[in-house]
């Protein structure tokens, strides 16, 4: 069951606890809505219960320090060497 049925048993309960005003004889109309209401508000409470315990679960991702990439390129332009630089720095969160 979930949240929606404990409310919906709740309601019904209710409205044959307090609006109904009928004897069957060998059924109480009353009794029968404080027993919904009674199973709606279990309900409502094992739904909440498995939910909670549901969210505690926790995956750790492994720490991960900055870490620099340092490339040397070496182009070559015009019959020249030129020297450049290339460095990164890498954040944690962010793929590698």
């Amino acid at each position: 069951m979930g949240i929606g049925v404990g409310i919906f048993l709740i309601a019904v309960g209710a409205i044959f606890a307090f609006a109904i005003d009928a004897n069957l004889g060998w059924l109480n109309v009353n009794v029968v809505g404080w027993v919904l209401m009674l199973v709606g508000v279990v309900s409502l409470l094992l739904t909440l219960h498995f939910w909670n315990t549901r969210r505690r679960a926790v995956v750790a991702a492994p720490v991960r320090t900055d870490r620099v990439v340092a490339d040397r390129v070496v182009p070559v332009q015009d019959d020249r060497v030129v020297r450049e630089e290339y460095r990164e720095v890498r954040r944690p969160g962010h793929p590698a």
